[in-house]
């Protein structure tokens, strides 16, 4: 028989083998969803417009809480603000563990600060936080960065002497640059031929990601890892940015001044020099290079597409752009550049910056979570480790939280006195101890504040 002939009937009797094997029973009492099909779950019913909307359509028949099988594996969806508080916040320990993304999964094996579950992220997150509020030894912080990477795309923004021009490229470059100056204590010149290819690889790798082929490799991700796909080249791009990063630390080994750390891989070496007697430490060098590839991922695309869109939005809403406007003369004026303690000052421009993340609804499926534990949620029965998807775009379209979910307002986050107002449907990025939100959104807004004002 020839081998191309036995290798389809191998294939052919494997899939007939899963088909009558059908799903493996798991024990609790899972919420309600469609029926699925031994192997192909609940393919069939999903909608051609890409995941969430199959997942809104599910929800208007069985609610808020839902399960839906990702070809073999079952997953609990949660819609809506309640549920996802009462999950990630309320059960915050027992929701805390990470499920895994099939795409990035072979590179990242469960490392670093956004991926790791169990001991390593309750300590990695801590430090994380710590190292970017502040880097110590009279450094720079990442409002000073901020700033001055603001001032270098003002200048860029000035070159053009008012001539129209597509800003995508500079949101990419300021973006990319501030991790870099984060990380690596420096920046580069936006036309810097390794710097191009960076932001050349991590926009190719976000849309491969978000690519329907991704969304199909997501549900069959055990059987299609064998074949040719956009999984084979996201593992290439991303191999290629980890050697970087991995040249980079020991560079920085090399040049490290323990009283005198630069920037955050200095940091983390220092931290991995002073526990290197502890066999069971968590700072070690893969971590080192997953957490540093997570920092780039949560802080580069998101912030610029928001900035992008902030732009946009203020281009189709000259009123909202004129209010923040004359708030940023009135607090600022135009001879110093804006700071982080200004936004308690500015209650519109701030709400004008919440609404624009929210209307953006960058993050509609948040990241993977699994519970730790069995885990009983609203009369269900949870088994451990049962993956949770939190569906964050219906949060930020929740008509009982939103007057006008659908449309652009900032009066969503003000009261009737035109101060800010907390909104517990505010998750652009996750809530929760749990999700690394905290790099996007500090970026984002501290970014947008530099950016709405680009005068002299």
């Amino acid at each position: 028989m020839e081998p191309s002939v036995l290798l389809l009937l191998v294939l052919l009797m494997s899939f007939l083998l899963l088909l009558v094997r059908g799903h493996p029973k798991a024990h609790g009492h899972l919420p309600p969803g469609p029926r699925p099909l031994p192997f192909l779950g609940n393919l069939l019913q999903m909608d051609r417009g890409g995941l969430l909307n199959s997942f809104m359509q599910i929800r208007e028949k069985y609610g808020d809480v839902f399960t839906v099988h990702l070809g073999p594996r079952p997953v609990v969806m949660l819609c809506g603000t309640e549920a996802i508080r009462e999950a990630l916040v309320d059960q915050a320990e027992a929701f805390s563990g990470r499920g895994t993304i099939a795409v990035v999964e072979p590179i990242v094996q469960g490392y670093g600060v956004i991926f790791a579950n169990g001991e390593c992220w309750k300590t990695l997150r801590p430090f994380s936080l710590a190292t970017m509020r502040d880097f110590g030894m009279g450094k720079r912080s990442v409002e000073e960065r901020i700033q001055e990477e603001a001032r270098c795309l003002m200048e860029e923004l000035r070159k053009s002497q008012g001539a129209p021009l597509d800003p995508t490229f500079l949101f990419q470059c300021i973006t990319a640059n501030i991790i870099c100056s984060i990380v690596f204590g420096e920046r580069f010149d936006y036309r810097d031929r390794q710097f191009l290819r960076l932001l050349d690889l991590f926009y190719q790798t976000f849309s491969l990601i978000s690519s329907f082929s991704s969304q199909v490799f997501e549900l069959f991700s055990g059987f299609l890892k064998y074949f040719p796909g956009a999984h084979k080249q996201i593992f290439k791009n991303v191999q290629e940015i980890l050697n970087y990063i991995g040249h980079n630390v020991e560079k920085h080994r090399t040049t490290l001044d323990p009283s005198n750390p630069r920037d955050f891989i200095d940091t983390y070496l220092l931290r991995m020099e002073k526990e290197k007697s502890n066999q069971h430490t968590e700072f070690h060098h893969q971590n080192l290079m997953m957490s540093v590839l997570s920092l780039f991922f949560a802080g580069t695309e998101t912030s610029s597409t928001t900035l992008r869109y902030g732009f946009l939005l203020m281009l189709k809403y000259p009123h909202v752009a004129e209010k923040v406007q004359k708030e940023i003369d009135q607090v600022i004026g135009s001879h110093r550049p804006p700071t982080l303690d200004d936004r308690t000052k500015m209650p519109y421009t701030e709400a004008v910056m919440r609404e624009i993340q929210r209307f953006a609804d960058l993050a509609p499926i948040g990241l993977p979570h699994k519970v730790t534990k069995d885990t009983s949620f609203r009369g269900y029965l949870l088994p451990k480790n049962t993956e949770v998807y939190p569906i964050l775009s219906s949060a930020l379209h929740d008509p009982r939280y939103f007057e006008q979910p659908d449309a652009f307002n900032p009066d969503h986050f003000l009261d009737a006195n035109g101060t800010l107002k907390k909104n517990d449907a505010f998750m652009p990025f996750s809530t929760g101890e749990r999700d690394l939100c905290f790099l996007s959104q500090t970026l984002e807004g501290r970014l947008t504040l530099q950016d709405t004002r680009l005068g002299p």
